[in-house]
């Protein structure tokens, strides 16, 4: 059964690097932090503290430049993140908001940051429960992914999230073939402890499917 926990999946998720035509200010700080606090924080509670301050941070950016999608997305992750590491129902509240900050970010540019809004999304889609607990649906959240992929083809995140999917529906093979593509991604030099993360998120699954597949 989903739970709100498996929202954290999405933050330890959406660690993309900033690829706008101009700056935005503030925002290679609240990916430093939010990458600072995803993998150093090991207390779920600091964790969901530091997150939440985060907000904050995150927000007052959005307040003065309400036209960037990239800090929206950013904003969207770290309430997603503050969801996975909040856990429980009251964590939903967080999931929504992110939502609708990556509907709002989608609106605006759905290719910023490398298509991000469109798998931050479609992560929730699948973690977050069902009705009538929350808005999860599979549904949606494979056309988002899929989307995410004709955006960025060869990214590690949006082939990783993918293959994260099939896999949580069975599909091993598949999931197997956009997990490789994950692997072989090229590295992001702005990005070193994001990738870390996420090649060691890459190993785990790795593992998980060759229970499944052997």
């Amino acid at each position: 059964m989903k739970t709100m926990r498996c929202i954290a999946v999405v933050l330890a998720f959406t660690c993309l690097s900033l690829t706008a035509a101009e700056p935005v200010t503030g925002l290679q700080g609240i990916q430093s932090d939010w990458a600072r606090i995803n993998y150093a924080d090991t207390d779920s509670n600091k964790k969901a503290d530091d997150f939440k301050a985060l907000i904050e941070q995150a927000q007052a950016l959005v307040t003065a430049q309400p036209e960037s999608a990239e800090l929206l997305i950013w904003l969207g992750i770290i309430q997603s993140s503050t969801a996975g590491a909040e856990g429980g129902l009251g964590a939903l509240a967080y999931a929504k908001a992110a939502k609708k900050n990556f509907e709002t970010a989608l609106n605006i540019n759905e290719n910023a940051l490398h298509g991000s809004a469109l798998a931050s999304l479609g992560v929730l889609y699948h973690k977050v429960p069902g009705w009538p607990i929350g808005f999860g649906s599979d549904k949606k959240a494979e056309k988002l992914l899929k989307r995410a992929l004709e955006v960025n083809p060869d990214g590690i995140d949006s082939n990783y999230f993918y293959a994260e999917y099939l896999f949580d529906e069975g599909e091993y093979r598949q999931a197997l073939v956009f997990l490789d593509k994950a692997t072989h991604a090229a590295p992001r030099a702005d990005r070193p402890l994001a990738d870390e993360g996420r090649r060691n998120d890459i190993a785990v699954l790795k593992a998980k499917l060759d229970k499944k597949l052997n």
